[in-house]
């Protein structure tokens, strides 16, 4: 696996997350304007669930992003070298010394 692949995969996992929250997001929002619609809970309840709903959303987010980050940076670069095969490590002494 080369580092462009292991970028593109982490970009698609982040993207899918993200898709995830934002329809969790979605139904929740619909399910409380439901609840509200038959009275079983008030138009200011509702509000406030809402609120609290997209605050949860925001630090689940932020939390994710601040793991991301750290994950970025935990990347052993001896031990993904170790792990490429001849072909792979050849590849990329290439487009090392082509970097100059």
């Amino acid at each position: 696996m080369d580092m462009d692949n292991l970028s593109e995969g982490l970009k698609k996992v982040m993207l899918a997350g993200i898709g995830a929250m934002a329809l969790t997001a979605e139904k929740s929002q619909k399910f409380i304007e439901d609840m509200v619609e038959k009275g079983e809970i008030t138009v200011e309840q509702g509000k406030a669930l809402n609120k609290e709903l997209k605050h949860t959303m925001d630090e689940k987010k932020k939390e994710n992003e601040e793991k991301d980050n750290k994950d970025d940076k935990d990347i052993d670069i001896a031990d993904f070298v170790s792990k490429l095969s001849p072909e792979q490590l050849k590849e990329l002494k290439e487009q090392l010394g082509n970097e100059k």
